[in-house]
């Protein structure tokens, strides 16, 4: 065995003896974790922020795209966001031991479905520190042990990220090992642990489309994932104008760099002579570039025309996509054929047609007169989410506490044997 193969090894059976220690863990454990977690990252403010600007310098010396430098960067503020998200997900009651179904059989037998912990998981994510954070807590707290490994754009930021999360649970008497990050910017890591199946029971990738691809292509159990944000914003003939602006201007321009941010504008042909002019103008007011459809570009002077890859981009930049489309029905079609699936959004005042593209769109999460940025884990009462996937197996849309749980049958019976 190599060192790395050994190492990895090593990492993998510490965390599957942690989540059999995990199983029995108490509520009131992992939220002293979460509080004390909560309490250091503060506490330790001026640590987390030496070792995050080795990271910032790094990246903009290595020429790192400027919105992933943006999402690479912590601050004060972000540290008291991060130390909330903790708070929120310890305020959540515990899902392990829930009955989520019961029923009595004729017979007398006490059927019972009980959530329980998946066991291990390997979280892979790209840049944003605060997903350390994010993803040991949910973890943590629905009972699983985690092995996380960042992008090593953030290897100083994680690394101070974990000795905390490792300090907290030695405070508190969390197991050892229920949370390890990995020191290492090896890639060849990755596909050691997506070959070990008997320690390691589903793979997250959080990132870039090419990481979530590597992933799939590679491991050995279930994944969890999701692939490119192509987000739409649908302008109805039947929507205010005022509205359709402010969700549009803030779906795309909020933060470019994110994975609900919107990629694809769609306008209802009967009120694009009046109303896209207005819409282009407030996008490019804020640096949007707009690459649109024949119509489109005969409605907005100045507008690029778009090639058909275009239609289906996530840009993760200022700039979208723009077609025009003669009905509901055909926005829907525009939509379900160019979409990765992730979200979506509708402004209308018209309640048949949001019913209807609601019913109709095959996407994680479908956005009525609100902002595609509003998919998120905090928005939607999570607390927090590990990613927002675009399956339809196991988890669809942000997935927190309960989408990191399975469950098992427990059966009470009074002697009872099949006849």
């Amino acid at each position: 065995m190599t060192e790395l193969t050994n190492y990895c090894l090593k990492i993998a059976q510490q965390a599957k003896k942690a989540s059999a220690e995990m199983a029995a863990v108490t509520g009131e454990m992992k939220n002293a974790w979460l509080a004390e977690c909560a309490r250091m990252l503060l506490e330790r403010k001026q640590e987390l922020m030496a070792a995050n600007a080795k990271d910032l310098a790094a990246a903009e010396q290595s020429g790192l795209a400027p919105a992933m430098v943006d999402r690479l960067r912590l601050s004060e503020k972000t540290l008291k966001e991060m130390a909330q998200a903790l708070a929120e997900i310890a305020a959540f009651p515990d899902p392990i031991g829930t009955i989520m179904e019961s029923t009595i059989r004729p017979n007398g037998l006490d059927v019972r479905k009980v959530r329980v912990p998946m066991g291990v998981v390997f979280f892979i994510y790209e840049s944003r520190p605060n997903v350390t954070t994010d993803a040991a807590a949910i973890c943590v707290k629905s009972g699983n042990a985690v092995i996380l490994r960042g992008g090593k754009e953030a290897i100083h930021s994680n690394v101070a990220l974990g000795q905390i999360l490792s300090d907290a649970a030695a405070k508190v008497g969390l197991p050892r090992n229920a949370v390890q990050l990995l020191d290492t910017t090896d890639r060849g890591a990755v596909d050691e642990f997506l070959h070990l199946p008997e320690y390691i029971n589903v793979a997250i990738p959080r990132g870039g489309e090419s990481l979530i691809k590597r992933v799939t292509s590679e491991a050995r159990m279930p994944v969890i994932k999701h692939f490119a944000g192509n987000c739409h914003v649908y302008i109805d003939q039947a929507a205010d104008y005022a509205t359709a602006e402010s969700v549009l201007v803030n779906s795309k321009c909020q933060r470019l760099g994110t994975c609900n941010t919107a990629e694809s504008l769609v306008v209802h042909s009967e009120i694009a002579p009046s109303f896209l002019p207005r819409l282009a103008q407030a996008l490019q007011a804020r640096g949007v570039e707009i690459r649109g459809c024949t119509k489109s570009c005969s409605l907005v002077p100045g507008m690029l025309p778009a090639t058909d890859e275009d239609f289906y981009r996530e840009y993760l930049a200022a700039i979208i996509s723009c077609k025009i489309v003669d009905s509901l029905e055909e926005a829907i079609a525009e939509i379900n054929e160019h979409s990765s699936g992730h979200t979506e959004a509708i402004v209308t005042k018209d309640i048949q047609a949001a019913r209807q593209f609601t019913t109709c769109i095959d996407s994680s999460a479908v956005m009525v007169n609100a902002s595609t940025r509003l998919n998120d884990g905090g928005q939607f009462g999570l607390g927090a989410e590990i990613g927002i996937s675009t399956d339809k197996f196991h988890a669809r849309g942000p997935c927190g506490i309960n989408e990191l749980t399975s469950y098992k049958y427990v059966v009470f019976g009074n002697g009872h044997i099949r006849g």
